[in-house]
């Protein structure tokens, strides 16, 4: 029957069972969690090894045109995923996707091979691309952020990092040494040659970045082989400028790069922006010696919209704001937008004779896609339909905050944020089924517009009944999360009640 078999070893067609999940085609239990006493440090659990669950590729047969056998499977291997994968959104809490689109309307553009490859300002010999779209979701951004079109420059990046890392090299770059002086020996003469140096590979600027900042933060200084300090936070999750102070005063003759989180990973706790530049200026940096590049990948597109919100704009002396396009907007995906000062990019930029181009962007190819995803859906939102999504994410997490809390689970919730951080579950297969991400002894829910209080309020009715059994006869004990959120969050029984 047409899409109801796998292949067999001898490459015929067998019949799929009825519970067939193409998502796990061999269950492998979680791996053990190790007991954290004052000794012995939690171990982390690591995700299912995915090569015992991957489909294998097989040649097809001869006859399969005539037969249509592998057609008949695919088919129906596509067709459970598909099953899996709205499982699976069913319990989504863990990370900051919007899940909730639609881009029906956008299926038709599906057969092209659409190829942004280059500068998205300058045309290459490349006809199929969408660059058009892309400057016009690059000026959404530069109105958003605060900056002339003839100021900017930016890209679509393939992702969050991807900003995070071209915003931290236009720093790096700005940093170091303008000459380099190259000695050309040539028979019978010296030529000593004065050029503009790749000066990438000179680095001078130290990396400051809270010890909260996103992993691709560090992973950056790890890439570029730059000095990085790590600033302490306080127990919200924000940068403690108390700290980066001291540690600038250690290494004021080395130029400054600023990583400044729009909303941290694990806490969403947003970096006081005009604080981190007073602190600057105040320990004796001029403006010409920082550089401040802002990681903006969720909450880059939300503060906008949140009254009173300090602002996170091109008018104060930032270098680069960098978002993601498929967290808030909701993309399916992984796709984001970077915007720097033009003045910073020209150091970067080579005129590339193949694209017939320039090019200042990390990756070569990137996806012409995600630009006319972006594009239709800024169209169809605008500023006040995000606005709107704004204002109910954060009316849903204070919602949330709350029922955990009158349920006698410790729990945070920054006041700029919608990530309410809890008491990590004690169950590792609880975690996984509702794709929670956790750190020591805390995890979170990142209440996005696709998460709605019935979902939430599933989620705590599940939970309580957990912990009714995960503490009955003192099998667990309550994890104490003062440590990480401070001790009026906590609801341990040494905090309760303080």
């Amino acid at each position: 029957m047409v899409g109801s078999g796998h292949l067999g070893a001898n490459g015929t067609v067998e019949p799929l069972s009825e519970d067939f999940d193409a998502s796990a085609v061999i269950k492998e239990p979680v791996p053990p969690t190790v007991a954290e006493s004052e000794n012995v440090k939690r171990a982390i659990v690591l995700g299912k090894n995915v090569h015992t669950l991957c489909l294998e590729v097989t040649e097809p047969d001869a006859d399969d045109e005539i037969t249509g056998e592998r057609d008949a499977y695919m088919a129906s291997v596509l067709s459970k995923y598909k099953k899996s994968l709205t499982e699976r959104t069913k319990h989504h809490l863990g990370y900051p996707y919007n899940l909730d689109f639609d881009y029906g309307a956008l299926s038709q553009l599906q057969h092209f091979s659409i190829n942004n490859l280059g500068d998205p300002f300058i045309e290459s010999n490349y006809g199929v691309h969408s660059r058009q779209f892309e400057v016009g979701v690059l000026d959404w951004f530069a109105r958003l952020w605060e900056i002339e079109k003839d100021e900017y420059w930016g890209y679509m990046t393939n992702c969050g990092t991807e900003g995070n890392l071209h915003g931290i090299l236009v720093g790096l770059v700005l940093s170091l040494t303008l000459f380099n002086i190259l000695q050309i020996w040539k028979e019978h003469d010296y030529i000593v040659k004065y050029d503009i140096c790749r000066r990438e590979v000179l680095p001078d600027g130290i990396l400051y970045a809270s010890q909260e900042s996103h992993y691709s933060v560090f992973k950056a200084a790890r890439m570029y082989r730059m000095d990085c300090v790590k600033i302490a936070t306080l127990h919200t999750g924000e940068i403690d400028c108390n700290d980066f102070q001291a540690k600038l005063l250690l290494h004021k003759d080395k130029p400054a790069i600023v990583n400044v989180n729009i909303g941290t990973t694990v806490k969403g706790a947003v970096d006081d922006l005009d604080l981190v530049i007073k602190t600057l200026e105040d320990t004796g940096f001029s403006r010409d010696k920082f550089y401040i590049h802002c990681d903006g990948a969720l909450f880059g597109l939300m503060m906008p919209f949140v009254k009173l919100a300090p602002k996170v704009s091109f008018k104060k002396p930032i270098g680069s704001v960098s978002v993601s396009g498929h967290k808030f907007v909701g993309c399916p995906m992984p796709c984001g937008v970077q915007i720097t000062r033009l003045e910073h990019i020209n150091v970067l930029s080579n005129n590339v004779e193949y694209l017939a181009s320039r090019d200042a962007t990390i990756m070569g190819s990137r996806n012409g896609h995600a630009p006319i995803f972006l594009w239709y859906t800024l169209n169809r939102k605008g500023y006040r339909g995000f606005q709107k999504e704004v204002q109910k994410c954060l009316r849903n997490a204070h919602y949330f905050k709350d029922r955990l809390r009158e349920a006698g689970v410790g729990a945070m919730l920054n006041e700029l944020s919608s990530t309410v951080v809890f008491e990590r579950p004690h169950d590792e297969e609880f975690v996984r089924k509702w794709q929670l991400a956790c750190q020591g002894n805390i995890a979170h829910v990142v209440v996005m517009p696709n998460v709605t209080k019935g979902k939430l309020d599933d989620f705590l009715n599940e939970l309580v009944e957990k912990r009714a059994q995960w503490f009955k006869d003192d099998k667990f004990q309550q994890y104490c999360i003062a440590s990480e959120v401070g001790e009026t969050c906590c609801l341990c029984p040494l905090h309760k009640g303080k």
